[in-house]
């Protein structure tokens, strides 16, 4: 069962990054720098931080490399030293086939985390009905958070029938929405109106494609005789791994307009300016191949890393991305957190 705390933070909504992996140039730990990183999180004012999942590269969990317990345990061992709130939503990455998920349920929640972030990807073999027997058994060990991975990046389409499932499932507290898809989105809330536990789940956005729609909009969904209205409360985001102060500060100018019923022209031109930006970091015009490689070289640009280096030296960026990231840079001056970071870095990478 969820805290109390963070299961009232967790649906009343919050920004929450996806924690990338710093790294060497000879491509090991660096653990300083990966200490900096969850710090500038927490110091940025976010609500939780998700650990071990894409952003933080999948392939930690490979024997070669074998950091998936270090990471973890890093990020626990600076939330904890940096004193974060009671609601802090702890959130671990989980992978692999069912044995394989289970156990690292069984770690993150030993670790202190509070939700699992279970993600469908690799699984391609398994039919949906083997998928839902899946998240039925690590939610008998931690509270799940259900993660809708485009296929582009090794995710799949689902069915309605597969979500609502899925959303009927006990323990199931929250579900990211990440298709990259208006269509596959729409199922995953319709399904969550539809089921028995429409008042128990979180919708949290994944498309980094369509952060501020997606958060600004509620959803009317017949059920029966009745409307269900319902809305994507927060983010669960790779692309809020950056410039993540300014992150926070538009996360609440869309609260303060969803309280007001008033949604500003400015917040919707604002929304357009963050998918340009999304797509330099993102690369979508090569298939997503330098994402992960794209949100590195914001953060060493920042000083937050060493370098954009990823575990599998085919991760780089791809060709004309580092001019696209020095384009929005230039164009969209009011959407980075520069100063923030410079101001903070030596703190960070204190290591009393």
């Amino acid at each position: 069962m969820l805290k109390g705390a963070v299961r009232r933070k967790l649906h009343e909504g919050t920004v929450i990054p996806a924690h990338p992996l710093a790294l060497t140039s000879e491509r090991s730990l660096d653990e300083a720098g990966q200490r900096a990183l969850t710090r500038y999180y927490i110091d940025a004012g976010v609500g939780g931080i998700a650990v071990g999942v894409h952003t933080t590269q999948f392939e930690i969990r490979d024997s070669q490399f074998n950091l998936f317990e270090p990471v973890l345990n890093l990020a626990m061992e600076e939330m904890e030293k940096w004193n974060v709130a009671d609601s802090f939503i702890k959130i671990a990455g989980i992978c692999g086939p069912v044995d394989q998920a289970v156990a690292e349920a069984k770690f993150s929640k030993a670790a202190g985390y509070d939700l699992g972030l279970l993600s469908m990807g690799g699984l391609q073999n398994l039919t949906e009905d083997e998928l839902i027997y899946r998240v039925e058994k690590v939610a008998e060990v931690i509270p799940v958070f259900g993660f809708y991975l485009q296929p582009s990046v090794g995710g799949r389409v689902f069915s309605y029938d597969f979500w609502l499932k899925f959303a009927n499932i006990p323990n199931v507290q929250a579900i990211k929405i990440a298709p990259f898809n208006r269509y596959n989105s729409f199922d995953v809330v319709r399904a969550v109106c539809n089921s028995e536990r429409n008042e128990e789940i979180a919708l949290y956005t994944g498309n980094d494609d369509n952060i501020i729609n997606d958060l600004l909009t509620t959803y009317k969904i017949s059920v029966g005789d009745n409307k269900i209205e319902k809305k994507i409360v927060g983010g669960l985001l790779g692309h809020w791994s950056v410039w993540t102060k300014r992150v926070v500060e538009t996360f609440e100018q869309i609260k303060k307009a969803q309280e007001q019923s008033h949604i500003p022209s400015e917040l919707l031109t604002l929304g357009q300016e963050i998918t340009d930006a999304n797509a330099a970091f993102f690369d979508p015009s090569n298939g997503f191949k330098g994402s992960i490689a794209g949100i590195n070289e914001v953060l060493t640009r920042q000083g937050l890393l060493k370098g954009n280096w990823c575990l599998l030296e085919k991760e780089i960026l791809s060709p004309g991305q580092a001019e696209e990231i020095d384009r929005v840079y230039v164009e969209y001056p009011h959407l980075h957190d520069d100063e923030f970071v410079k101001a903070n870095l030596a703190k960070w990478f204190d290591v009393r």
